[in-house]
């Protein structure tokens, strides 16, 4: 099941003009539109040009090690809500979510780790990354490579824990999320990591690889229906979580959620909707979809954004009367936040992205130490909010 992506535009980063009549949506196909992988990739060959020759060695990618105690197990599922039909594909007739959940692992002996893509959306994302992001490599880069610190089916360290939600940006996998998701995890907290097929750039599913459907920035009837099929998988997924094989290790009574620009803006909307969450954190998300569903928010909310954002006033303007505390990164950018904060600056390194792509995507300061304020302040407020269970006390021999 695959869609085409107009060679005109590049996908959506996820903020829904102010500009742009509302109306009959402009910015998605929501028609079935089935292709080869070989047009796809063709249609991302034609807007590109002619793709660079890839080099002998392509760069090597790395994630960084998580910062906690606990190594990181991570299980993946695919979910499927047969009481909605998904609204990028309504002839399917149900919605398909996928998940990663991360934990904290009791060994990971005979646990491989987990690659950050799976082969086929590895290759189909090095055709895609220029048009989610202008200024990514169209080839060079072994996207392939890139292993997470998740180690596959690992046996969880014994505990109830609180959960927590991530929500990614807007044209972005649940996967460029993995960074804070498992230092999160490595802290003591299960993590679950939600794709939105028809809106990730690319989804692998049992029934086939989906792409997005959206072409070019939302217009504002698309952008509501992207945040309300985002809420609602949410939803779904917490109807859900009871039924994985992780739900003994689950706190289900503690729940948090947070997420990145469009993925921001479903957080808090999902914060505002369902009493099972506790608390949210907005890593810089528009508020300003429907600000009578967030009147009244007495949640616990935090909320994060970067002086290099191009759309600040929007932003400032959005979250004006929301009661929450506010973080700024400085020197900073709108992706700094996601895993592009460490990848970016190896694939400048290799002299696959300028000076300039590396500034609009995460700003020109080193993006280590803004990343690392925002692993301390996330995991500092959930803690507070939802705690987890302190660590086993070690084993000490009697004296003698």
């Amino acid at each position: 099941m695959t869609h085409r992506i107009a060679p005109a535009h590049r996908i959506a980063s996820g903020s829904a003009p102010a500009d742009t009549p509302s109306g009959t949506p402009t910015g998605f196909a929501p028609s079935r539109r089935t292709v080869t992988r070989a047009a796809l990739l063709g249609a991302a060959a034609t807007f590109l040009g002619a793709a660079p020759a890839r080099a002998a060695d392509p760069a090597a990618l790395r994630l960084p090690a998580p910062t906690g105690p606990h190594r990181v197990g991570l299980r993946t599922h695919v979910l499927t809500d047969t009481t909605r039909a998904d609204p990028w594909e309504p002839a399917s007739g149900v919605r398909e979510v996928k998940i990663s959940v991360l934990y904290p692992a009791r060994t990971v002996r005979g646990c491989p780790r987990v690659p950050q893509l799976t082969p086929t959306e590895a290759e189909d994302f090095t055709g895609l990354a220029p048009m989610v992001h202008p200024g990514l490599p169209a080839g060079g880069a072994d996207w392939g490579a890139v292993l997470t610190h998740g180690h596959l089916n690992a046996p969880a360290l014994p505990g109830r824990r609180p959960v927590l939600l991530y929500v990614p940006g807007g044209g972005d996998s649940r996967t460029l999320g993995t960074s804070l998701a498992e230092d999160l995890a490595s802290h003591g907290h299960v993590v679950v990591l939600v794709d939105h097929p028809g809106d990730a750039s690319q989804v692998e599913l049992p029934s086939g690889m989906r792409y997005t459907v959206l072409r070019g920035d939302p217009d504002p009837a698309t952008f509501r229906t992207m945040i309300e099929t985002r809420v609602a998988d949410l939803r779904f997924v917490l109807g859900r979580l009871g039924s994985l094989p992780l739900a003994p290790f689950m706190d289900l009574g503690r729940i948090g959620v947070y997420g990145h620009s469009a993925g921001g803006t479903a957080a808090v909307h999902a914060l505002a909707a369902d009493d099972r969450i506790g608390a949210g954190v907005n890593l810089e998300g528009y508020l300003d979809l429907d600000p009578a569903a967030l009147d009244g928010l007495d949640r616990p909310l935090l909320m994060f954004r970067t002086d290099g954002f191009e759309h600040a006033g929007r932003l400032e303007s959005s979250w004006a009367g929301i009661p929450a505390p506010r973080i700024t990164l400085t020197g900073a950018n709108h992706w700094v936040f996601s895993d592009y904060a460490f990848l970016v600056p190896q694939l400048q390194a290799a002299g696959l992205v300028t000076a300039e792509t590396r500034a609009a995507l995460i700003g020109p300061a080193d993006p280590a130490v803004a990343f690392a304020l925002v692993r301390r302040r996330v995991r500092s407020f959930f803690v507070g909010q939802l705690p987890v269970p302190a660590p086993p006390a070690r084993h000490r021999p009697a004296s003698q």
